[in-house]
């Protein structure tokens, strides 16, 4: 029988516009995997933060192993046993792993001086328990989008905590990282620790979970035994209406070349990689972590140098390789880091909706405020952005309203070529149906589109053509009947060769 560690009884939170929790009850028992579950802005990291000390509630109480607690700060909450593994990343760039594992609780010596060469050795321990092969002397700042979410792991573990709050752990992850953060899972399990799960892959949490809460706009609207429910039940009472996802038709109109990308060149990361994308189509890089997506789509807008190769847009070569070049050439990037590289945090919705346009609603060198509000309320309905208002600081939306803003943003800006990776990060299930639908419509009206993603469902049932990396050599082209989960996998793992070398 699992022991009941934790009970959040009629918890409520208000911020100015925003009811964001409206007397919600939680429970969470040791050795379980308990899922929650719900459309953006449903209160979900609202409620996490609260029980993890980054909020107050306004009412309501939390009972902590049969005791009533108040945790004024993530620390006491810490203490007490509590930790997370935030949807957003909470390390410090210029610090190696092992000071960002026990960044707050560092090892000191005697004298109160920190004891590096032992905080390496457990940092080295901790992470070869879960399996993760890192220099523990690495810099965060070098590490990829999917280790940063293994040294949050790594934090969290390094506490000792008996509750482990994971917010969408698995949306950097794919292929043996997301079976690496299940072993994870299920290891903690067994040593009877209490695991919330936050995620919108439905697919996983009913494969995780043990049970699973529902909120919708602040409110529990129901509590289940994963083994008992179905995924209709559960989308039903996500949305408040009866759902199914389906992906667009897909369009198959004569294509016009916008992008050629010839003999792209770094170190060990891209190697001479080559490809055109069309106007009218979405063009799927699948691949697995480490296999160059991510590195090549930031060196083809300019965030990124290479060593060789050229860039061309409509015939054109780039020369001068920067984003402002390449914006200028009709080229829209959303960067899979919302939060370090996406988005301006202290910056209202309408700033951050509007920064790649400003150019277009300005006059000597003023911004146009009347046309920038009209563009931007426009913009938050189109997209059904959560949000109070258009001046309301982004860092308070939600995870997935603040990806819907980076998207917005670029659909916009009406380029020619829009680049988006892992676009439905941290967007509901809803939301995703919405997205989809208006990265088809940029098709049909004749721009390219480049998607990164690692879901592999959304990248075969959106691309009109997948390419596959494999550690930044492009492994080859799916279209059409090929374009399988299988083969996918196979081209990722270097498995397709030598498939087709046995036949």
């Amino acid at each position: 029988m699992m022991k009941k560690l934790l009970r959040m009884e009629a918890i409520s939170k208000e911020f100015p516009g925003v009811k964001a929790l409206n007397h919600v009850d939680f429970a969470a028992e040791a050795g379980e995997v308990h899922g929650i579950v719900g459309e953006n802005g449903a209160g979900k990291s609202t409620l996490m933060k609260i029980l993890s000390g980054a909020y107050s509630p306004d009412s309501g109480r939390i009972i902590l192993k049969g005791k009533q607690v108040h945790f004024s700060s993530t620390k006491e909450a810490q203490k007490s046993g509590i930790s997370i593994v935030h949807q957003e990343f909470n390390l410090i760039s210029q610090l190696d792993i092992a000071e960002n594992i026990f960044l707050g609780h560092e090892i000191t010596k005697v004298r109160g001086l920190i004891d590096s060469k032992l905080m390496r050795k457990k940092a080295r321990k901790i992470l070869e328990s879960l399996g993760v092969e890192l220099d523990v002397r690495e810099l965060v700042e070098n590490l990829a989008v999917a280790q940063k979410q293994m040294v949050e792991i790594a934090k969290a573990i390094s506490l000792n905590s008996e509750i482990i709050i994971m917010d969408e752990p698995s949306a950097p992850l794919s292929g043996k990282e997301l079976d690496l953060l299940f072993n994870i899972i299920a290891s903690l399990r067994e040593k009877k620790r209490a695991i919330i799960y936050i995620s919108h892959r439905i697919d996983e949490v009913f494969e995780i979970t043990d049970r699973i809460t529902v909120l919708k706009d602040g409110e529990k609207q129901g509590e289940h035994l994963t083994k008992q429910v179905d995924k209709d039940t559960v989308l039903n009472q996500m949305v408040g209406r009866e759902f199914k996802e389906v992906f667009p038709n897909k369009d198959k109109g004569e294509k016009r070349e916008v992008l050629k990308v010839s003999s792209l060149r770094q170190g060990s990361v891209l190697k001479n990689i080559s490809f055109e994308a069309y106007s009218g189509e979405i063009l799927g890089i699948a691949g697995l972590g480490g296999s160059g997506r991510t590195e090549l789509v930031r060196a083809i807008f300019g965030v990124d140098s290479f060593e060789g190769g050229d860039i061309y847009v409509e015939g054109k070569q780039i020369i001068k390789h920067n984003p402002k070049e390449s914006i200028s050439r009709g080229i829209g990037f959303a960067t899979e880091d919302r939060n370090k590289e996406g988005l301006v945090m202290n910056a209202p919705v309408r700033a951050n909706l509007t920064y790649p346009i400003l150019s277009r609603i300005s006059k000597w060198g003023f911004v146009k405020s009347e046309e920038e509000k009209t563009l931007a309320k426009t913009c938050v309905e189109k997209f059904n952005i959560a949000t109070p208002s258009i001046e309301q600081e982004v860092q308070y939306l939600s995870g997935g309203n603040q990806q819907k803003v980076i998207v917005a943003r670029w659909i916009n800006a009406n380029p020619k070529i829009i680049i988006l990776d892992e676009p439905t990060r941290g967007i509901d299930v809803a939301a995703k149906s919405e997205m989809y639908r208006l990265m088809r419509e940029l098709a049909v009206q004749g721009a390219s589109v480049i998607m990164i993603s690692s879901e592999l469902p959304e990248i075969i049932g959106m691309s009109d053509r997948i390419i596959v990396l494999r550690e930044g050599e492009v492994q080859g082209e799916l279209s059409g009947c090929e374009a399988t989960e299988e083969n996918v996998v196979r081209m990722a793992t270097g498995q397709w060769k030598l498939q087709r070398e046995s036949k």
